[in-house]
C-alpha cells in the first residue's frame, strides 16, 4: 500500500462520527507520517476563554485588542498551545511550514510578537491537539470516519468558525445535506 502525506491537508468530520469531541470538526493536518499524525481543530472555540485571558495567564502584557478565540485543538495535551499562522511571519526553526500559506508554531515568542503587535497577520490559537498513532488515520479514513479536502487560509482563519465545517465541505464540491451517518464500500 502506498503511504499518503496528508500534512497540510484538512479533515472534515462525516455525520457518523462516532466520537463527540469530533463531531462536525475540521481539522488541518500539520504533520502525518510514519511515526503517525497531528493536527488541530480549527471551528471548536474554546467557551468562556479568549487570548487575552491567555496572555493574562502566561503573564504576557500585551499592547493590541487581541480579543479572539482561543480553540480546542484536541484532545491531547490539552494545555499545551499551538499558533497556525499566515506565512508572513517566519517564526523560528521549530515552526512547520503547511501548503497553503499557512505555518504552525509551537513557542511563547509567536505570542509575544502578536501582543507587540509583529506577529503574524492572520492567526489561530489552540489549546491541545488531535493525534494519531501510525496507520490509525488512514484507517478511520478508510472507514469513512473524515473526508479529505485541501485547506486553505480562507477557510482556517475565518472568524466565524461554525461555518467552516459546512464551507469545508462545499470547498469540496458536497452539499452538505447529502452526507450520510453510514458509510459503505462499492
Amino acid at each position: 500500500m502506498k503511504e499518503i502525506d496528508l500534512t497540510g491537508k484538512i479533515l472534515v468530520a462525516m455525520p457518523g462520527m462516532g466520537d463527540p469531541r469530533f463531531a462536525r470538526s475540521v481539522i488541518v493536518i500539520c504533520d502525518h507520517g510514519a511515526d503517525g499524525a497531528m493536527g488541530l481543530i480549527v471551528n471548536k472555540p474554546a467557551p468562556q476563554l479568549d487570548l487575552v485571558d491567555l496572555l493574562s495567564q502566561l503573564e504576557i502584557e500585551h499592547t493590541e485588542d487581541l480579543s479572539h478565540p482561543v480553540h480546542f485543538g484536541g484532545p491531547v495535551e490539552a494545555q499545551r498551545g499551538f499558533v497556525l499562522h499566515t506565512d508572513d511571519y517566519a517564526g523560528d526553526e521549530s515552526s512547520l511550514s503547511l501548503p497553503s500559506g499557512i505555518r504552525m508554531t509551537a513557542t511563547l515568542e509567536v505570542l509575544r510578537d502578536m501582543a507587540r503587535g509583529t506577529g503574524p497577520a492572520r492567526t489561530l490559537v489552540a489549546l491541545g491537539y488531535a493525534g494519531w498513532s501510525p496507520g490509525q488515520l488512514e484507517e478511520e479514513i478508510a472507514d469513512n470516519g473524515w473526508l479529505v479536502g485541501d485547506a486553505s487560509a480562507d477557510l482556517i482563519f475565518d472568524p466565524e468558525a461554525a461555518s467552516i465545517w459546512g464551507a469545508a465541505i462545499r470547498a469540496m464540491g458536497i452539499d452538505p445535506r447529502l452526507l450520510s451517518g453510514a458509510g459503505g464500500r462499492a
